[in-house]
């Protein structure tokens, strides 16, 4: 039997001012070509299916298509949510879904539901665990000590009717980290040691009965204290601190419960993300110029900013999505101790020397007004100032 881990699709997802529904329809095809040349039996969706809680048009449409797809060739599906994902919304239709073998958990409603997959040579139970917070548990176990997510998913699962004789795999959206070790983050998560998008991390030890577990919520690929436990990562890059991840998608093969093996097939998109650096003329210059249609972050070296800098880059690049320098300037900028900034300064002075920090020239009195009509709205300074 085989299955496949998906997780953090994020649909709906921009980059920038660039819609991705486009580069998620190629990656989605991508995986169902590899499904079918796999004859993958099942499809594990481990949450953030959207990316946003009120998905757009196109990202619900893109999700109805996948879906169908799925359906179309037998393939069962079982679909969580993610702290991205709007519960309800994901939820809906879901009853009508499992006819046609498409299982969705989107709703904690104080169990995990469970589903038998495979025959009784080769029995599998999948278990969904849809994302948690340990304020909804508690309402479900009021009498349990519940202080932290990590209380929470094991008063869960300690309640949950596990049978260790059979393959058990766990589809989970959470921060999980290792012994003693963080997940290496990437995406659009906000990072931390202690939690990753205001999500507190949990021990891996806490999945000890699951012979495999599909999580969700970090978008480097990477397993988490044992093989078996293992984020997928997002099928694309969506952020910065993704340009050196290689995309995958692990696929499961389980020949009985002591038989599990985990391959990670490459995922290529169809515009790839880069990190360029140097001078604005070396960068553009047609002889260093590759993959022009990719995804473009720019730091530019040259001293003087450059009028324009974004229009010029997509004359070459057209998909540029940041620019940003790294100079004398920016580094002098970084060494500020910002505390003491604005220790006994006016708004004048503090703009001034911003100002001329910045572009090397005193500002005129023209700009300061309009500094000052800003501040003024934003209600930084008063009317009189």
């Amino acid at each position: 039997m085989k299955l496949i881990h998906l997780s953090d699709l994020h649909l709906g997802k921009s980059l920038g001012d660039f819609d991705l529904i486009d580069d998620q329809k190629y990656i989605l095809d991508q995986i169902l070509e590899l499904i079918d040349r796999e004859s993958v039996d099942a499809v594990l969706i481990a949450g953030d299916v959207y990316d946003k809680s009120i998905p757009s048009e196109a990202a619900t449409g893109l999700l109805d298509w996948f879906l169908v797809s799925l359906s179309s060739r037998k393939v069962k599906t079982f679909m969580i949510s993610g702290n991205h994902d709007s519960d309800d919304r994901l939820n809906f239709g879901s009853q009508l879904f499992e006819s046609n073998q498409i299982y969705i958990s989107s709703i904690f409603d104080g169990k995990l539901h469970k589903y038998q997959i495979g025959d009784k040579d080769n029995e599998v139970n999948i278990y969904m665990l849809p994302f948690v917070k340990a304020s909804l548990v508690r309402h479900f176990y009021p009498d349990a000590k519940i202080d932290s997510y990590e209380d929470a998913v094991k008063t869960i699962l300690d309640d949950a009717d596990i049978d260790n004789g059979k393959c058990n795999i766990l589809v989970a959206h959470q921060f999980v980290a290792g012994q003693g070790e963080d997940p290496a983050l990437g995406g659009s998560e906000s990072a931390g040691t202690q939690s990753v998008g205001l999500v507190e991390k949990i021990s891996y030890r806490c999945f000890d009965a699951f012979d495999y577990v599909a999580l969700g919520h970090i978008h480097s690929p990477q397993r988490i204290g044992r093989d078996e436990v293992r984020y997928a990562g997002s099928p694309l890059k969506y952020s910065l601190s993704e340009v050196n991840n290689d995309k995958s998608v692990p696929i499961i093969t389980v020949n009985g419960k002591n038989d599990i093996s985990i391959d990670l097939v490459p995922l290529k998109p169809m515009r790839d993300m880069r990190h360029i650096r140097g001078k604005i003329k070396d960068l553009l210059d047609k002889a260093n110029v590759v993959s022009p249609n990719d995804y473009i972050y720019a730091t530019l070296t040259d001293e003087d900013i450059i009028n324009d800098a974004m229009g010029i880059f997509q004359m070459t690049y057209p998909n540029t999505v940041k620019i940003d320098y790294d100079n004398s300037r920016t580094r002098a900028v970084e060494q500020v101790d910002i505390t003491k900034i604005a220790e006994n300064r006016s708004f004048t002075d503090l703009i001034s020397d911003f100002y001329k920090q910045i572009y090397g020239v005193e500002i005129s009195p023209e700009e300061m007004e309009v500094m000052r009509m800003a501040a003024r709205e934003a209600g930084v300074i008063n009317e009189a100032d």
